[in-house]
């Protein structure tokens, strides 16, 4: 069965289409695209239908990472429609879970910090690069390259 996985920021552009580039390239690296589909949403609606910002295109794309989504809002459906939603930050995480109707809707469990599945980082959140300088981007690439390996790990054992 097929896994869904949905990464979620604030608009998009950044942090979590570049998580959706890592995903899909390590999947495709391991065989395994089989297995899951990967999306990204962002909590707010600004950047609708653009692509990720260009720095981080470019950070991505200097490790052999593409991405190639377009910005879309995160809506109610996709609290049912996906298996695991992993959000960048706790901003966002109440964010998402603000859709939720119920607190004890078994959606909950499956909404998480994508850094609590980092083996090596002792941050809780992937830091928003936007309004930062180029190390920003290079340092949420680490991030998440990091914690998506642990992620993959325990979706695949």
């Amino acid at each position: 069965m097929v896994q869904k996985i949905l990464f979620v920021c604030l608009g998009n552009i950044c942090r979590s289409p570049a998580a959706e580039g890592i995903f899909n390239k390590k999947i495709k690296d391991r065989h395994l695209e089989n297995l899951f589909f990967v999306d990204s949403a962002g909590t707010g609606g600004w950047h609708v239908g653009n692509l990720a910002d260009p720095r981080m295109r470019e950070t991505a794309s200097s490790r052999g990472i593409e991405l190639k989504s377009r910005s879309r809002q995160l809506n109610e459906n996709d609290l049912y429609e996906f298996d695991h939603i992993l959000v960048m930050d706790k901003d966002n995480l109440h964010a998402v879970k603000s859709l939720i109707k119920d607190d004890f809707n078994p959606v909950n469990s499956k909404i998480k910090l994508i850094l609590s599945y980092s083996k090596e980082s002792q941050l809780d959140e992937v830091p928003d690069p936007y309004y930062g300088g180029q190390n920003g981007f290079e340092n949420v690439i680490n991030l998440l390259d990091n914690a998506i390996d642990g992620l993959i790990d325990y979706l695949t054992n």
